[in-house]
């Protein structure tokens, strides 16, 4: 597959308990209207019912906009909505199994956070790793210890293939990152607590492309 990642600056993630009483249908109505292009729905405390009421309105929307769909963990339901892809960790179902079960032409991105699971993920047949936690979070309740930019610098440098970087990415530290090479940030509470999520996406997409044309001068 080519790499799913070309047109995706922003990676954007749902998570209704930190959307400001928003449903996760409106916030992501309006991240789609400010032209984000992958929305990965991730909502760990709802029901499956749930959860398939909202991915089922999710992927219409999404494909509606011309934007990538991605469901974190669960592949099953994934594959009921028809979304683009999943995205898992390195405890869930291996990747070979979901790639039996998806096919060729959905997407699997993988979590990753040592050189080696990284490196490993090369044969695996992965779409794209997610790197991190580059910083603290708490909008994930199991995320291990800040990997820190070493790691995301290195895998950049030795892994071929599309890096997200993921984990604490804020409006006050998305410069460095950019700075240290990646080009696609995973953010969820920086854009979906924002009362605008038009204008914060706005916003971090300036200091993205200021702090490129920086790197690069």
């Amino acid at each position: 597959m080519d790499n799913p990642l070309r047109d995706v600056d922003l990676y954007a993630l749902t998570s209704e308990e930190h959307s400001l009483g928003r449903s996760n249908l409106d916030v992501v109505q309006a991240m789609l209207d400010a032209g984000v292009k992958l929305v990965q729905y991730r909502e760990k405390k709802k029901t499956p019912v749930q959860k398939l009421q909202e991915c089922e309105i999710i992927r219409a929307l999404t494909s509606r906009y011309g934007a990538l769909f991605v469901v974190n963990d669960d592949v099953a339901l994934a594959q009921v909505v028809d979304a683009d892809g999943v995205h898992v960790g390195q405890d869930d179902l291996p990747v070979p199994a979901i790639r039996k079960l998806l096919g060729s032409g959905k997407i699997i991105g993988l979590s990753t956070q040592t050189r080696q699971e990284a490196v490993d993920a090369l044969s695996l047949g992965v779409d794209y790793i997610g790197v991190g936690p580059i910083y603290a979070t708490r909008t994930k309740e199991d995320a291990c210890a800040p990997v820190g930019l070493d790691l995301l610098t290195w895998v950049l440098q030795n892994v071929a293939l599309p890096v997200v970087a993921i984990g604490g990415i804020k409006e006050s530290n998305i410069a460095e990152v950019v700075r240290h090479g990646a080009r696609c940030m995973a953010m969820v509470s920086e854009i979906v607590s924002k009362p605008d999520i038009g204008h914060q996406v706005r916003m971090l997409r300036r200091i993205m492309h200021t702090a490129l044309q920086e790197a690069q001068q």
